[in-house]
């Protein structure tokens, strides 16, 4: 891996496909990089007054993500340690039974969190795997959470089926900007995450959509990032999670420079000005971040969070340092909230 600076993109040996348009843009792209470009409190400020004009009562949503099918995956993501390209020590399993998902959903539910996300490690799954999560999906809807669901790029009646099992969100990240996703993965192209997410929407299901930064990207190229989910047809995303890059040995981007942190906290703060309903939900890279960190980017609009020890295979601060810092903050919780 070279060694870019923080403006300079890493160049994996792919090409960059054609930026996608959007029939009519909400945030012409000149406009995010012009908020990007902002002195930094006058930034915050912006994107605190749009928080609490959109979520007066300040509470953060908790999640809860469970990989229900590791490893094994046939894409090439230079991020991902679930890859079969790359050696991470990441075994490939069977998806989980039914018995095992529903009691991490109770865990979950019991220690606080409100939604439950399960992850498999596919590309696109069979019409039987589809089946199988439906059922997965029915049995923690019966638990009274929300459910979400990340399992790669969905064909016809996937989400309609997926839906009417109880199946709340789903989540399909767009990972980067159009310009800058080739030199992150080739195995798929940038509209084939468009065209799972227009599925999702035609049958109904909430949009769960972010990214990644931290992979050698531009500004410029966080700010399209932004642009691509603000100017999503017919509306943005009501959930965007924001990861900063958790950078695991074996992966192309293992030795990827880290971000900037003020730098992550305007992604947040761009991200809640363009998109001023959803929830933006601090993702990957929180135990590195550390609680000042966190604090700002909590001041920037973020109001969801993953919650528990694990990511589907990286690490997260632990529920208790949540709680922890939660209080510190003075920030109720939205399961707080509904009681």
């Amino acid at each position: 891996m070279n060694t870019a600076t923080l403006e300079q993109p890493i160049t994996l040996h792919r090409a960059a496909p054609k930026p996608v348009a959007n029939s009519e843009e909400r945030w012409p792209l000149a406009e995010v990089e012009a908020l990007f470009e902002l002195p930094f409190l006058e930034l915050m400020h912006r994107a605190q007054t749009v928080h609490r004009e959109n979520f007066p009562a300040g509470d953060v949503q908790l999640s809860t993500l469970l990989s229900i099918k590791t490893g094994g995956c046939p894409e090439d993501c230079g991020y991902c340690p679930q890859s079969v390209h790359y050696d991470t020590g990441t075994p490939a399993t069977k998806m989980l039974g039914v018995d095992v998902v529903v009691a991490a959903a109770k865990a979950a539910q019991e220690a606080g969190a409100t939604r439950f996300c399960m992850g498999a490690a596919w590309r696109s799954p069979k019409d039987r795997d589809v089946d199988n999560v439906a059922e997965l999906v029915k049995a923690v809807k019966a638990l009274g959470m929300e459910t979400c669901a990340t399992l790669g790029m969905l064909e016809d009646g996937h989400a309609t089926q997926l839906r009417d099992a109880g199946l709340d969100y789903y989540n399909h990240n767009l990972d980067t900007s159009p310009d800058f996703y080739g030199d992150i993965i080739d195995t798929r192209v940038y509209q084939d995450r468009l065209d799972t997410l227009d599925r999702v929407r035609g049958a109904g299901v909430k949009v769960c959509s972010g990214g990644i930064v931290g992979m050698g990207e531009t500004r410029a190229q966080r700010a399209g990032l932004v642009a691509q989910l603000a100017n999503l047809e017919p509306s943005y995303p009501e959930s965007v999670p924001v990861n900063n890059l958790v950078r695991v040995e074996g992966t192309p981007l293992a030795d990827a420079p880290p971000l900037d942190p003020l730098e992550f906290v305007r992604v947040i703060a761009v991200a809640r000005i363009t998109m001023p309903t959803t929830r933006v939900r601090l993702s990957a890279g929180r135990q590195q971040m550390g609680e000042a960190v966190q604090a700002m980017c909590f001041l920037a609009g973020a109001n969801s969070i993953f919650y528990g020890d694990k990511l589907l295979v990286t690490g997260n601060p632990d529920v208790e340092a949540d709680r922890q810092l939660l209080a510190k903050l003075g920030l109720p919780t939205s399961g707080m909230l509904a009681t």
